[in-house]
């Protein structure tokens, strides 16, 4: 290879180089968006609610040791923590947008029905430090913890044994203070290993997702919403589910053979403090989210990973015409275009922020595409020439948006692509005699 040839060769790769700063640059503006993004909805779950944790309804019995160690007597107080057999969800959530500014932050809100029973267990299954010792009964409640009790829209009443109660302020359950509790009369419940039915229904609101924790010895859980883009999440999926444009329904049918959330509980609520400071996500859980299901700042960050790939084709694109055609482009000309490459995606991202994420793209992608073949028809000396260019770059940004929008076949679409790139390098230059090629002379005149 010549001492021009191999030149101009180290020139555009110190182009590509000079132009990867822009990009990173770009790439810096889009995580910045992120962060702005975030802030906006942490900004709005700080004012008005977060996302949700339900644990419960959990019945806790409250009982004392007397213990009598020669004179002296001591008193141990324990507390003993009872499942549900079988516990019923069923929720209708309602999906709304809050702003921020141009942020905007899906929020929810809904109605749970809760249906199922309590056992009661025996004395002798309570625990006991002493075989000797005598157990005093305190008053049991019906706990249930709320996350974020902001999103609690009315105070429920609650069903038990045929009795109505009325939810206090506070869970009463240690780890998982925030929320509610019913405190039941003993005289109220049954006999040791009866049955003890209960119901209530809850009106809760919160932010982008919602979890369950399964406390039940079986638990059946039936969600629907219209919100047609749900992202089911959490250590168990739907067992059955349904989704349509007008909305989804959900369902989880999860055993305590399947989940550990009895035991994780357990030894929360009567052991040490959590090491965490938030204990809802050491327990076993499932969740839906309400996402957008385009986000542009991930798309756009991603988008700008092939940057460099854009500008490296059209780079190759350009050599490739300088050396059949004999026709030289300047470095200047090589920089200009990589730089008009790179404000696609600043472009994309600003209009994304306002308009749906299509119609971003194609409106950035025209304007590029635009702006290059009307400045090519001057640098080719040939509209034909810049059209056939134009028409490579539409190539180029249709094989983008395919890119993003599979997102699981991304890896074989991009191999395809550079495939395809280098096959039609290798097809036109086939016959090339690089050997022959000097210093790469002017064959047309530059029109005035």
């Amino acid at each position: 290879m010549q001492k021009e040839l191999f030149q101009k060769s180290l020139i555009i790769v110190a182009l590509m180089l000079l132009i990867g700063l822009p990009l990173m640059m770009v790439q810096g503006t889009i995580r910045e968006r992120m962060l702005f993004h975030e802030a906006a909805v942490e900004s709005i779950a700080a004012d008005s609610v977060r996302a949700q944790y339900v644990i419960g309804p959990v019945l806790v019995l409250p009982y004392s040791e007397e213990i009598k160690d020669g004179d002296k007597l001591r008193t141990v107080a324990h507390r003993k923590l009872v499942f549900p057999n079988e516990l019923k969800i069923a929720g209708k959530i309602i999906t709304e947008r809050r702003y921020r500014g141009i942020h905007q932050v899906l929020m929810y809100s809904g109605g749970h029905s809760f249906a199922g029973d309590f056992t009661l267990p025996a004395s002798a299954d309570l625990t006991r430090e002493s075989g000797n010792s005598q157990l005093v009964m305190g008053q049991p409640y019906i706990s249930l913890s709320v996350s974020d009790v902001r999103g609690i829209r009315d105070i429920p009443t609650m069903l038990v044994a045929g009795q109505k109660y009325k939810f206090e302020h506070g869970s009463r359950l240690p780890g998982f203070s925030n929320g509610m509790h019913v405190p039941i009369n003993l005289a109220d419940l049954k006999a040791a290993g009866a049955s003890v039915p209960f119901g209530f229904s809850l009106y809760l609101a919160g932010t982008q997702r919602q979890h369950f924790i399964p406390v039940g010895t079986n638990n059946l859980v039936n969600l629907e919403s219209n919100w047609a883009h749900p992202q089911f999440s959490g250590d168990f999926l739907p067992e059955a589910r349904t989704i349509s444009d007008s909305g989804f329904r959900a369902g989880w049918r999860i055993s305590a053979m399947a989940s550990s959330a009895q035991q994780q509980l357990t030894a929360i609520a009567t052991g040490p403090a959590p090491a965490s400071n938030n204990a809802y996500e050491q327990v076993d859980s499932f969740s839906v989210g309400f996402i957008e299901p385009v986000n542009v700042y991930a798309q756009a960050d991603r988008a700008t990973k092939y940057g460099l790939l854009f500008v490296a084709l059209t780079f190759a694109a350009f050599f490739v015409f300088e050396v059949l055609k004999r026709l030289p482009i300047h470095p200047i000309q090589y920089l200009l275009v990589g730089l008009a490459l790179i404000m696609f995606f600043l472009l994309l991202v600003s209009l994304s922020e306002h308009l749906d994420f299509l119609v971003s793209y194609l409106i950035a992608s025209a304007a590029c595409i635009a702006l290059i073949t009307f400045y090519l028809s001057a640098v080719l000396r040939s509209r034909a020439r810049a059209a056939g260019f134009g028409a490579g770059l539409v190539v180029l940004y249709s094989a983008l948006y395919g890119l993003l929008n599979s997102e699981n076949n991304a890896l074989v679409l991009g191999a395809l692509l550079l495939f395809a790139a280098l096959g039609a390098v290798m097809v036109a230059t086939r016959k090339v005699d690089w050997y022959a090629i000097g210093k790469i002379e002017i064959t047309e005149t530059m029109p005035v």
